[in-house]
């Protein structure tokens, strides 16, 4: 389909604040919509670095992408974890903005204030979410020539991972073609859905080494995660994706309800009450979905920063579309990508994995799994490395990190982090930041 570009704005933040938001020093923001398809239209926000000058035109530009699917990039990413300000509209001290020009993008359509005309315009599979970020990404890059040349990354979390190694495939192969002008400079993957089965299977043996399972326990999680196994193995992706949600229940049963974004705090404030009729998609998407679009939140984006920015229909809510994605995206859930990340490390894109020690959805031992089978050449005499420290830059002296760098791969253990790492231990997801961008630290 042609691309038609719906809106797009660029403004300075004094002219259009609503009461209570602050003003940074020189802001440089726009946003707009993007029609990527015949009655989809996607979202997108940028932030220009707030330490660009004439002088340091060579900051990376990094686009992030939530997980899910459904998680808004715009809305969680922006407001709780790497954006300017945090959710109370307050200056964030670790804002990534702090070391790159930042765009945050609402994917697949019908995330955050991205929105389908027709149930028919969800996107169903990774292949269809990476065209419609390329058409996204062919209207930014002509749009603002001035980014074609700057060193460009893209950053991901969790399902935001699965989606970014498809888009960067895609992305690669239209810059060979000349269809796009944009320096791109890498992908990486945070504590990210590439291997599913290998997450799963990894959750027994995780809790029981950390104290969470007993040997009862143990074997009624791994029961569950064998169940998960035969079903992809079988190619039932919707079963499997099904009988993923069994086996989260099975661990919350186990473990008294252990919070499977970081196994060392309570779990997230309720956000939905479970009624007996909800299928399965409705109960994944209240666990998973529902705590990227809490209540304060919703009522941000909803209230003063739809206002400020202007430009969202009448008839469209952030969030309101965000458990349709998950739901049209079932299919596709369980299905790995491993194969995608060879294809990236093969042909010479830069490719780092980095993971949260107190994950436990996407735990690192199943990360570490699937990194080991990878089939690129290079694979061998990047396990035989040994891990180099990373000091905490917010306790200097205290070991932060870990990190292996081998040719176009590298691997970082964020320690004391759960699955989302710029909240847990923000210093250090801005370090590493600069390291994988290759700015002095």
């Amino acid at each position: 389909m042609g691309l038609k570009h719906v809106v797009s704005l660029l403004v300075l933040l004094p002219c259009l604040l609503a009461p209570g938001l602050s003003a940074p020093t020189e802001p440089d923001e726009q946003w707009g919509y993007v029609t990527v398809r015949d009655g989809a239209h996607m979202f997108w926000w940028l932030y220009v670095s707030d330490s660009m000058t004439a002088n340091s035109t060579r900051l990376p530009l990094v686009m992030w992408l939530q997980g899910g699917p459904g998680g808004s990039g715009t809305g969680f990413g922006n407001f709780e974890e790497i954006g300017p300000l945090d959710r109370n509209l307050q200056p964030r001290s670790n804002s990534w903005v702090k070391a790159a020009s930042v765009l945050f993008v609402d994917n697949p359509v019908g995330t955050g204030f991205s929105y389908t005309d027709s149930p028919d315009r969800f996107a169903t599979d990774v292949a269809t979410v990476a065209s419609d970020m390329v058409t996204l990404l062919k209207h930014f890059f002509k749009e603002r020539k001035d980014f074609q040349a700057v060193p460009f990354y893209i950053f991901s979390e969790s399902y935001g991972g699965k989606m970014a190694a498809a888009i960067s495939l895609e992305l690669t192969k239209v810059i060979a073609q000349g269809g796009l002008r944009c320096n791109f400079a890498g992908v990486a993957l945070g504590d990210s859905w590439i291997s599913p089965l290998d997450s799963v299977m990894t959750w027994g043996p995780y809790l029981y080494s950390t104290s969470l399972l007993d040997d009862v326990g143990l074997e009624d999680v791994n029961r569950a995660a064998e169940a998960v196994k035969q079903a992809v193995e079988k190619q039932k992706f919707e079963k499997a994706t099904e009988l993923w949600s069994v086996a989260e229940t099975v661990v919350e049963q186990n473990t008294n309800g252990v919070n499977f974004y970081n196994i060392l705090t309570p779990e997230a404030e309720e956000t939905g009450v479970s009624s007996a009729g909800d299928n399965f998609i409705s109960q994944l998407a209240r666990r998973h979905i529902r705590p990227l679009h809490g209540q304060s939140l919703s009522e941000l984006m909803n209230g003063p920063i739809r206002k400020k920015l202007g430009i969202i229909p009448q008839n469209v809510t952030w969030g309101g579309q965000s458990e349709d994605v998950f739901s049209y995206m079932s299919g596709d859930f369980m299905k790995p990508v491993v194969d995608i990340v060879d294809k990236l490390l093969s042909a010479g894109v830069n490719v780092t994995v980095y993971n949260g020690q107190l994950d436990l959805i996407v735990d690192t031992m199943g990360q570490e799994s699937w990194v080991k089978r990878l089939e690129w050449k290079g694979i061998r005499d990047f396990n035989s490395l040994r891990w180099t420290p990373i000091d905490d830059p917010a306790t200097p002296g205290i070991t932060g990190a870990f990190y292996k760098l081998y040719k176009n791969f590298a691997f970082y253990w964020i320690l004391k982090a759960g699955h989302m790492i710029p909240s847990d231990q923000a210093p250090m997801a801005l370090q590493m930041l600069r390291m994988i961008t290759q700015q002095e630290v």
